[in-house]
């Protein structure tokens, strides 16, 4: 295992460079060239899961190809182990990598491509044998060690892709996006194998998805990015709970926040949220952060997730909406709502409409929701900020 720090790294592509640059993306231009990667600083710990997030475009493939060294970096420092890598040769980084799109040698049975790493090490053959052979039982493929690729499954491929890496025993490994050519079930059943494989390998991990959920069950840390910036560095539970900004909150969580217009107000020193003529008050916690930081009454972006939405019978202080679309999902139902000016989703359980049949929310069917003063996010309209956070 080994510590990976990035200190203050950045990436720039030429202008000339088209391939490199993206019309619907916010990539800062220098007349240097194009900022791929802006000022990325990390410290990662032995043995640590991380996992680089954020939607296509936005700078962390670039970022782990730099790690690997397949990617020149344009300014900063990168450290595995206390040692500077900046100009350290792939194969001497001491690192393995998984690619998407597997890479293996179609002319190798699993068990040649498995070897390959060992032999250009010029390794015994008594410890190649030992190393393939642990990898190939860790990963359930010892069946098919003497097969081809093509006889293979996506899943089975990537399993002897990632078999390729670890029987190198790296101090760090690195995979970009290895799951995305799996169908769903694959990939949920590959989660599985990577986070079981996490606790039977000695090594740090830096994982690159665009895929929230992927990031969420399988970092100790995620880091979100967006347009070659970090927005936000935390576990899975506080990025979840206390997103940074309107970004971050709207990126992670399935189905995503509900965002609406609302006016923050500040009377006889108690917040209070006007939305729609209904007025929230924030939990005392959100209270304490918004008074320690102070915050002064503004218009506001308010984010709620559709889950901590409820569904309540009419009443002045319920907020109204009409049902648009409704998607049954076995024990819960997905309102897609017209509400506040705004599309939003509120997730029900069945249960909890006490023998009221889900189906009974037709196209246009008007509804009365709330949602508690504990579970609002607010953002500065300015900043997209959370306000409670620095």
């Amino acid at each position: 295992m080994a510590e990976v720090s990035l200190k203050h790294i950045e990436k720039v592509y030429p202008n000339t460079e088209k391939k490199h640059r993206n019309k619907k993306s916010n990539l800062k231009v220098t007349e240097e060239g194009v900022l791929a990667v802006q000022d990325f600083s990390l410290d990662i710990k032995d043995g640590e899961f991380v996992v680089l997030v954020g939607p296509s475009g936005c700078g962390k493939s670039t970022t782990l190809r730099m790690v690997a060294g397949l990617e020149e970096i344009t300014r900063g420092e990168l450290y595995i182990g206390g040692k500077l890598m900046n100009d350290v040769a792939p194969k001497d980084r001491d690192i393995a990598m998984v690619f998407q799109s597997y890479a293996l040698y179609p002319h190798m049975t699993v068990r040649g491509n498995m070897e390959f790493p060992l032999k250009l090490r010029k390794m015994s053959r008594e410890e190649i044998d030992k190393r393939v052979d642990q990898a190939a039982e860790i990963l359930g493929i010892t069946e098919y060690l003497e097969r081809k690729p093509k006889a293979l499954s996506g899943g089975q491929r990537q399993r002897v892709a990632i078999g390729r890496a670890i029987v190198r025993e790296p101090k760090v490994l690195l995979m970009d996006e290895p799951l995305s050519n799996l169908d769903a079930k694959l990939r949920n059943q590959m989660r599985t194998e990577i986070i079981k494989l996490r606790h039977r390998i000695d090594t740090t991990f830096i994982y690159v998805t665009h895929d929230q959920t992927e990031a969420m069950t399988l970092g100790d840390r995620i880091v979100v990015m967006k347009d070659g910036v970090i927005q936000q560095v935390g576990t899975p539970q506080e990025v979840f709970d206390h997103p940074a900004n309107r970004f971050v909150a709207g990126f992670i969580g399935t189905p995503q926040m509900n965002f609406y217009d609302a006016e923050l107000l500040l009377n006889n020193g108690v917040y209070e949220i006007e939305i729609d003529g209904v007025r929230i008050v924030p939990s005392e916690d959100k209270q304490e952060r918004l008074k320690a930081r102070g915050v002064k009454p503004q218009s506001i972006t308010l984010g709620v997730r559709p889950e901590h939405i409820a569904l309540l019978g009419d009443g002045s202080d319920m907020l109204k909406g009409t049902v648009e679309v409704t998607e049954m999902m076995g024990s819960a139902v997905h309102l897609h709502v017209n509400a506040c000016g705004k599309d939003s989703i509120i997730i029900a359980q069945t249960a909890s409409f006490e023998g009221k049949n889900p189906v009974d929310f037709s196209i246009g069917s008007p509804i009365s929701f709330t949602f508690g003063g504990n579970v609002i996010h607010m953002f500065s309209k300015e900043d997209k900020r959370n306000l409670e956070f620095d």
